[in-house]
Order: C-alpha cells, then sequence, then structure tokens
C-alpha cells in the first residue's frame, strides 16, 4: 500500500537539506512514496528544487501565492516559464486568493492568479489553488479559465455544496484534504467527503501546518503522517483503507500526469 503527498512544504518543514532528506526516508517508511514539494515563495524555489531534484518520488510546483502579490519578484513569469521545462515540474502553484489576510487588494491578487492559470493552460499543466474566504471570486475565474488539465483545491476550505456547485459546472477540480480533516469540527470537510465522488479527491499534509488529530501534541506534520488522514478517510466513508489508498494514488497520478 503506498501513498501521495499531493501538497507538502518541505523547506517549511526543516532548513537543513540532511534533515529533509531523513524526512523524506521516514515518509517512504510509513508508505508515502510521492511528494509534491510546495515552494514557499517562488525567490526560493531553485533552492529547494536543486536540494531535492536528486530524491526519487519528489515531485515539483511552481507558482506565486498570493501572499507573495506584493513582491512576486523581478520577471516573476519568465522564472515560471523557465521552471516548469525542469524535470519533474508537474503542477503551476500554489497560486490562488487569500481575503482572509488581505495581502494587497483584490484586484493584484485576481491579476496574478489569472496570469497563473495562464501559464498552466499555455503550459499544458494542472493549477493548485490556495482559497481563503475567496471561494466566490475563484469559482467565476475558474467558470472560464480553468486550464484544460484541471485545478486542485489544495487544504479544501469550502462546504459540500460549493464542491456540487463546481462539479455541477463541469469544472475538472479535485478536493485535496488536509489533517484537518480529521478534527471533530470540520463538519464542513466531513460532509463535503460524503457528497463527491472518490475519485475526485486526493490528500496531503500540508506539512509543517494542519497536523492530523492522532498527532496533536507534534510541533509540525510531517508527510510520513498522511496515512493517518488516510485512516480517517477510510472510516468515514466506510471503506476498507487498502483500496481507498489505491484511488487516491490513481486520483493524484492523473491529476499530476504521472504513471501509476
Amino acid at each position: 500500500m503506498q501513498f501521495f503527498d499531493t501538497h507538502a512544504h518541505v523547506g517549511l518543514i526543516y532548513d537543513d537539506p540532511i534533515e529533509q532528506f531523513r524526512v523524506i526516508q521516514q515518509a517512504k517508511q510509513a508508505g508515502v512514496t510521492r511528494i509534491v514539494s510546495i515552494n514557499n515563495s517562488l525567490h526560493d524555489f531553485k533552492k529547494e528544487y536543486d536540494i531535492l531534484k536528486s530524491r526519487p518520488g519528489i515531485y515539483h510546483a511552481v507558482g506565486v501565492g498570493p501572499s507573495e502579490v506584493t513582491n512576486p519578484g523581478k520577471d516573476w513569469v519568465k522564472t515560471i516559464e523557465e521552471s516548469v521545462s525542469l524535470p519533474n515540474v508537474v503542477a503551476i502553484g500554489e497560486t490562488g486568493l487569500d481575503y482572509f489576510k488581505q495581502y494587497g487588494d483584490k484586484r493584484s491578487q485576481i491579476e496574478l492568479f489569472i496570469t497563473q492559470l495562464e501559464l498552466a493552460q499555455k503550459f499544458n499543466l494542472p493549477v493548485i489553488i490556495h482559497n481563503r474566504e475567496a471561494g466566490k471570486d475563484i469559482f467565476e475565474i475558474l467558470k472560464d479559465r480553468i486550464p484544460s488539465k484541471g485545478a486542485i483545491f489544495h487544504c479544501y476550505s469550502e462546504d459540500a455544496k460549493y464542491a456540487a456547485m463546481c462539479l455541477d459546472a463541469g469544472l475538472n477540480v479535485y478536493f485535496s484534504f488536509a489533517g484537518n480533516l480529521t478534527y471533530r469540527n470540520a463538519r464542513n470537510l466531513h460532509e463535503t467527503v460524503l457528497n463527491i465522488p472518490v475519485d475526485r479527491m486526493l490528500i496531503e499534509t500540508e506539512s509543517p501546518f494542519m497536523i492530523p488529530a492522532e498527532f496533536r501534541e507534534k510541533k509540525r506534520t510531517m508527510p510520513a503522517m498522511l496515512p493517518s488522514t488516510a485512516r480517517f478517510l477510510a472510516d468515514m466513508l466506510e471503506m476498507e483503507l487498502e483500496p481507498l489508498a489505491e484511488q487516491l494514488w490513481k486520483n493524484s497520478c492523473k491529476i499530476f500526469n504521472l504513471p501509476e
């Protein structure tokens, strides 16, 4: 049985490359054999890529999140365009909208997001979406601009009605659940997983954030903790863990265009 962590900020767990390698090894020992490493900012992408590029099973996304809207970097579009040609870069992201912390202004965030949707379409890649209290605008933008390879709502935070609205609109979207799915008060997420197709589900750790309830005493989330979220999801769906893990693996490979 193997697991695919579709979203982990490996560089935020530890700065030291040796510690990062240990994190990856521990994940593999736990059955987490593939990880998509998310850059903490575009400024850090090449450094983190170079550290992890030799590690088997590690893939990469490149993009500018809404927190970087006021400082995406000089020639940031060119940087992304050059980076997508690197081996094992499988997605644009994370990008999206965050109205909770009010980074910059809404118009600037939207422009940044749309440009990266266009880049994803240009380079035939899926996009990884950050959404915080911006679901309405993200939906309206995706209706016209979703890349043909699809989109992932990472660390899904909306409710079942929102997921249904996306699916009913025919959007090629996947819903990725992190450790907060295991929280008792996450009723919107629990309702969602019971009302969407299993073949649209992914799981992630969002390391080092969103610690699963089973590990609440820990200071940071590790990719090795991913099976805890998978077990919780299997229990909710009243499925055996192994067939669910197999389906989640297939979903992850499909959205990132990787061999199973």
